[in-house]
């Protein structure tokens, strides 16, 4: 249970953190860093079984039909990236407590950062490909909130959207991936998937699966060519470009690559589209990271530049370029966090990030500046800070790369050049920022240290840049290990972390690419200059044409077919079915099956004429709105006898109870319509749309035919044989809807209330002017309620609620259940309001609709969390029998508690809704000073 309380703890903290931000930045911060610490103290005990090389399983089936179930996994891999999001993540609250300024909304800022928290720790700790699938979604939305945090300006608006599109994009085509994966396994869950590695890499689907999967992996670590998202998310406060663009989110598809590598890789495919794709990064990253003036742009740009290193070493196939991507991974979050929130405090102390103004701070800052220099020569790869080890892992892994004779030098030299400007770069940022003379036009001025505690943060980073690079095999080495054995099955390679190798090639590649840097660097204003003579791509610009040119062509085809016409709508969606289905109905050939066709007795004969008859006359009386609004209720009451004579009797008396509250709805909506409707339709139109009419009732009739008078089998057997075993109830229909399809009817009532939050959200403020009289001039009664009304409906009130009492509470065994309960407690209502008026009943109906429907869906949700408690999938529900003195034995069945939660939501979005209408009325203008909503 320890692994499902690391990932959702992060989502609680969400909802509580918040409230503590009437206490003070510092309450909040010790708040929001309580789940990581108790993540921290449930991983701690799993320790040695991971450093085995074993692994820890949690499963809990959630929809088994499908291979979705919560399952939890935690191995090396997932164990290292979960020290980095939780103890990372602690050193960014702290941080973001004092870089935050006390005027913003920092209840908001936590809850994000935890909700994002918990969905880095769902990605990584997620044991099922599905359930890593939903928590990849939810990285992408909760970093889109964060990076728009400051959705005052343009620029972060701007940012959050492309990232979103862009992960978006990417997920569409991982989903499409797993779940080619689960189709050749047969199984979503990790441990199968990863068993099942040559399986999948001999199946036809194989590099289909593989490029849609590394879409999704490119996309959200930036690779090239998507890598342009990133830079332009820098418009986020410095806490979260520390958090998410250095040591999380942008890792996710790094990860997701480690973590399918045993699955995916070993193939040309493989090796051509992650190796090239990672070269083609990590170039072009370094380079326009030496050119970038702002001190966040040069580190985004530096980390797509890293990201396509590590893809590079993932991408060469062999097991010691693996271990070098899992140490590079390490030490990438290490320094890059560090140098964020470095930028940040620069930028927070003098109200810039140019660096042609930010220099000469060492005099200023010099405590801030040794910690940053340190960082950043890490970055360079300096010797004995941790960028150097992995640097030279790199560069010997790169004189081994299993390419054609002629491409062999391409590897050492890529990596080579990439180390010249990453030289470069970093010395850039140190010696524009805190040497190279004094500051220039400062915003704040003169700059000086920030709060102690604000560096504490930076200073536990810059301490791990410094230990892992002076004793690597003592600091991470364990850790280093177990992350590989996971990453690679088991095979992990023989390798050494030692601070020196010797001399040899990959020595001499660091000195080379360390004085090319320097000399790269000294020649920057030549560099500037060429630099400046090239057209420079603007990547949002690029991006927002393409943007809006989609949006103008699908504008261009919606207006095409849509003028605000329901007639033209309904033709065109007739006439697709029918172009899409005649073929088909064609080919059936006979229509009439061998069952044959079942007599009609003449009360069905009668029903079904009434009904047509019905139909056919509510279409021909349709300009007289009040006409055919009678005459279709006579069509619901024929289908609810119709359902009643085919035994039937729980739709009969939910189409009842819908159609009465149907009829009232559509009366308040006419109330504000003309009474009839002009002639618009031509002639011709008519005729057509009687032919399509036609045309449509014939194929649905053979189709009608052609299914119900063949042999079948039906699922209700199923249904039939297990409702009182399964489900403890002999209402199958009830049983069906609380227990077998729960999941269903819980999506259900959730639309539902959606719908009518909907209503009364365009409705509140809306005032409408009703017509002064009715279609014949008739003015409207005075007495807008008749004493009459008053005195029949309000003794029927506690007789229809006793009345929906019993069918509630009979619903699992007979007739019933809550969806029709709560229909019937709506009308009791309604007719209360139309009897006595809006003011009288909601003088005495104390309660918010809202807070209704919010407690339906509660209990309708928590019925389905409880089974989880004990192990069951989600809306499982269970039944015994229990024995009370006088009353006697009885069933008590666990679906009574979801039928509750049906029940409340459908009187709340019911009475929302017709209220929200009913309040536009003259009538209820005059309002109590106790009404409610």
């Amino acid at each position: 249970m320890s692994l499902p309380l690391v990932v959702f703890l992060p989502f609680l903290g969400a909802l509580i953190a918040p409230l503590f931000a009437q206490g003070g930045r510092t309450a909040i911060a010790i708040a929001s860093s309580v789940p990581a610490l108790i993540g921290l103290a449930a991983l701690f005990p799993h320790w040695e079984t991971v450093a085995d090389g074993g692994s820890v399983l949690y499963t809990l089936n959630w929809l088994p039909a499908i291979g979705l179930s919560f399952s939890f996994r935690l191995d090396g891999l997932a164990l290292l990236f979960s020290l980095l999001i939780l103890i990372i993540g602690i050193l960014i609250i702290l941080y973001a407590r004092y870089y935050l300024k006390k005027k913003e909304n920092i209840g908001k800022f936590y809850a994000m950062l935890l909700c994002f928290k918990g969905s880095m720790l769902g990605i990584v700790l997620s044991g099922n490909l599905l359930l890593m699938m939903i928590f990849w979604e939810l990285t992408s939305l909760t970093s889109f909130l964060l990076i728009s945090f400051w959705n005052h300006k343009q620029d972060a608006r701007r940012g959050a959207r492309m990232a979103l599109a862009v992960t978006g994009g990417g997920g569409l085509a991982l989903l499409a991936g797993i779940l080619i994966i689960g189709n050749i396994v047969g199984s979503f869950e990790l441990d199968a998937v990863l068993a099942a590695g040559d399986q999948i890499k001999a199946h036809a689907m194989y590099p289909v699966a593989l490029t849609l999967v590394l879409l999704g992996a490119f996309t959200k670590s930036a690779q090239f060519p998507f890598h342009f998202w990133l830079p332009h998310a820098m418009q986020a406060p410095t806490p979260v470009s520390a958090y998410l663009h250095s040591a999380t989110m942008v890792k996710a598809g790094v990860f997701l690559m480690a973590r399918l590598y045993p699955a995916l890789a070993g193939t040309e495919q493989w090796f051509y589209m992650v190796s090239f794709t990672g070269m083609a990064t990590l170039l072009l990253g370094a380079y326009v990271a030496m050119f970038k003036h702002d001190l966040k742009g040069l580190l985004a740009h530096s980390t797509v530049s890293h990201l396509g290193l590590i893809t590079l070493l993932l991408g060469m196939g062999t097991k010691l370029a693996a271990v070098a991507a899992i140490f590079h991974v390490i030490n990438h979050a290490t320094f890059k966090a560090s140098l964020f929130m470095a930028a940040g405090i620069i930028d927070h102390e003098t109200g810039t990030r140019d660096m042609r103004r930010i220099n000469g701070l060492w005099r200023f800052m010099p405590h801030t500046a040794t910690l940053a220099m340190v960082a950043a020569a890490s970055m360079a790869g300096v010797p004995l800070l941790n960028g150097f080890l992995s640097k030279e892992m790199f560069f010997a892994e790169s004189l081994h790369v299993n390419l054609p004779a002629f491409l062999t030098w391409l590897p050492p030299t890529v990596a080579t050049l990439a180390g010249i400007f990453a030289v470069a770069y970093s010395a850039r940022f140190i010696h524009d920022v805190f040497f190279n003379g004094s500051p220039v036009n400062l915003p704040v001025y003169p700059p000086h240290e920030p709060p102690r505690y604000m560096k504490i943060p930076v200073e536990i980073l810059v301490f791990a840049c410094l230990m892992v690079g002076m004793f690597p095999a003592f600091s991470v080495g364990p850790l280093l290990y177990a992350a590989s054995y996971a990453t690679l099955d088991g095979q992990v390679p023989e390798y050494h972390l030692t601070i020196l190798h010797g001399i040899n090639l990959p020595l001499m590649m660091s000195i080379g690419a360390f004085i090319g840097g320097l000399v790269m660097y000294s020649q920057r204003h030549k560099l500037f200059a060429l630099h400046a003579r090239f057209r420079e791509i603007d990547e949002k610009a690029i991006f927002d044409k393409v943007a809006s040119q989609l949006a103008d062509l699908a504008h261009k085809f919606t207006g095409s077919i849509e003028n605000g016409s329901l007639q033209r709508y309904s033709m065109l969606l007739i006439v697709s079915v029918i172009a899409v289905a005649i073929v088909p109905i064609l080919s059936l050939g006979v229509f009439v099956g061998e069952s044959g066709l079942s007599p009609v007795d003449w009360p069905t004969g009668i029903g079904a004429a009434i009904l047509i008859v019905s139909a056919l006359a509510t279409a021909f009386a349709h300009r007289e709105r009040f006409i055919a609004l009678v005459l279709l209720s006579v069509v619901g009451l024929m289908v609810a006898l119709g359902f009643a004579r085919f035994s039937a009797p729980d739709l009969a008396m939910t189409q009842l109870s819908v159609e009465v509250v149907t009829i009232v709805l559509l009366m308040l909506a006419l109330y504000y319509m003309p009474s009839w409707t002009p002639r618009e339709s031509l002639a011709a139109r008519r005729t057509r749309d009687v032919i399509l009419a036609l045309v449509a009732g014939i194929g649905m009739t053979l189709i009608t035919l052609a299914m119900l008078t063949q042999p079948f089998a039906s699922i209700s057997d199923f249904f039939l044989e297990n409702s009182k075993t399964g489900g403890g109830g002999t209402n199958v229909v009830n049983v069906i809807l609380v227990d077998f399809r729960g999941f269903d009817t819980l999506g259900e009532i959730t639309v539902l209330a959606i719908a009518a939050l909907g209503i009364y959200a365009m409705l509140k403020d809306t005032a409408l002017t009703p017509p002064p009289s009715d279609g014949q001039g008739h003015a409207w009664t005075r007495d807008s309620h008749p004493l009459m009304l008053k005195q029949l409906a309000r003794p029927l009130l506690p007789l229809a609620l006793m009345v929906s009492a019993y069918i509630f509470l009979r619903g699992h065994n007979m007739p019933g259940g809550g969806f029709i309960a709560g229909l019937i407690t709506s009308v009791a209502l309604v007719v209360q309001y139309i009897a006595s008026g809006m003011v009288w009943t909601q003088d005495r109906i104390r309660f918010k609709y809202h807070n209704v429907i919010g407690l339906g869906l509660m209990f309708a949700t928590l019925a389905g969390v409880g089974s989880f408690i004990f192990g069951y999938p989600f809306l499982t529900s269970t039944f015994s029998y229990i024995k009370w003195p006088v009353v006697g034995k009885f069933e008590v069945a666990s679906a009574m508690i979801f039928d509750l939660g049906v029940y409340l939501t459908v009187i709340g979005a019911t009475l929302l809704a017709l209220v929200s209408i009913g309040r536009l009325s003259p009538h209820s203008a005059i309002k109590s000073p106790r009404e409610r909503s």
